[in-house]
C-alpha cells in the first residue's frame, strides 16, 4: 500500500507499507483492513474525503468476481466515505505504458496523473448546465480523454428551449416515446467509459440525471460529480471533483 501526494502534476511518495490480509478474500476482512488503512491516512493528510482522496487498487483485488468487488466497494464506502476504485487490468496497463512513455517510470500512478481516463461520458442538465458541460468536455479533451457522449454540444435549433434537447448528430424525435431511444443510446456509452462525469454546478442534480445514476450504479460504473451533489436521497459510492 503506497500513499502519494499529488501537487502540480508531480507525485510525492509519503509512505509505503505491506499489509497482511490473512489469506482471506472475504469482503468483510478486506473492507476492515482497507478501512484501517484509510483511518491511518489522517496522519499524513489533514482531510480524508471523496473530494481530496482517491483510492486505486490492483493485484489481488482485480481477481475478485464482480459481485464480491461490488460488496467490497460498498463496504469501504459505508465505513470510510471513500470510493474504492478497482483498476481493471487493461486500464492498469494503459497507465503503465503512459507513465513509461512520459517519464520512464513503471509506477502506475505516474501514468494515471497524466491521463486518468482513456474515455468518459459526461452527464448533466443540457437545458440548465450546457455551458458547464461544455467546459468539462473541453477539460477532459485537453488531457487526451475521448468523450464518448455527447459527441457534440451543438443544439438542433428546433429543440432549443424544449424539455428534451437534441444535438446536431441526433435525429429528431418520432414521438414522445422516442425520447427513450436517445436516452438509451446515451446510457449505453456508460458501459464503455472509464468513468461517468456528472456536471452539477451548485450541487443540483436533475431528475433525468438521477434516473441515469441508478443505471450507473447497477453496472458498477465509476461516478465523479463536478461538485458535491445535493438533493440525492440515497448516498452511494462516488467521487467529487476532477482535480483531486
Amino acid at each position: 500500500m503506497s500513499v502519494y501526494r499529488s501537487h502540480g502534476g508531480e507525485l510525492e511518495l509519503l509512505s509505503r507499507e505491506r499489509l497482511a490480509f490473512e489469506d482471506s478474500s472475504a469482503h468483510e476482512a478486506l473492507a476492515e483492513r482497507v478501512g484501517e488503512f484509510c483511518a491511518g491516512l489522517t496522519e499524513v493528510s489533514g482531510v480524508v474525503d471523496n473530494k481530496t482522496t482517491r483510492l486505486y487498487a490492483t493485484g489481488a483485488f482485480q481477481q475478485l468476481p464482480q459481485p464480491e468487488a461490488d460488496v467490497l466497494v460498498n463496504s469501504v464506502y459505508v465505513d470510510t466515505g471513500l470510493y474504492f476504485n478497482v483498476v481493471g487490468t487493461e486500464l492498469e496497463q494503459f497507465y503503465l505504458e503512459t507513465g513509461m512513455s512520459a517519464c520512464g517510470s513503471d509506477d502506475m500512478l505516474e501514468g494515471l496523473i497524466r491521463r486518468e481516463f482513456r474515455n468518459a461520458v459526461v452527464c448533466g442538465s443540457f437545458q440548465q448546465s450546457l455551458g458547464h458541460i461544455e467546459d468539462t468536455i473541453a477539460y477532459l479533451r485537453e488531457s487526451g480523454t475521448v468523450v464518448l457522449s455527447p459527441c457534440s454540444t451543438k443544439i438542433k435549433p428546433e429543440t432549443a428551449g424544449t424539455d428534451f434537447i437534441l444535438f446536431d448528430y441526433q435525429d429528431l424525435l418520432k414521438n414522445d416515446r422516442d425520447t427513450w431511444r436517445h436516452k438509451y443510446v446515451h446510457m449505453g456509452a456508460f458501459r464503455q467509459a472509464d468513468a461517468v462525469v456528472v456536471c452539477n454546478p451548485g450541487g443540483h442534480v436533475g431528475k433525468g440525471t438521477i434516473f441515469e445514476l441508478g443505471f450507473m450504479s447497477a453496472i458498477s460504473k465509476r461516478v465523479i460529480f463536478t461538485e458535491e451533489p445535493l438533493g440525492v436521497s440515497v448516498s452511494f459510492p462516488c467521487e467529487v471533483g476532477l482535480e483531486a
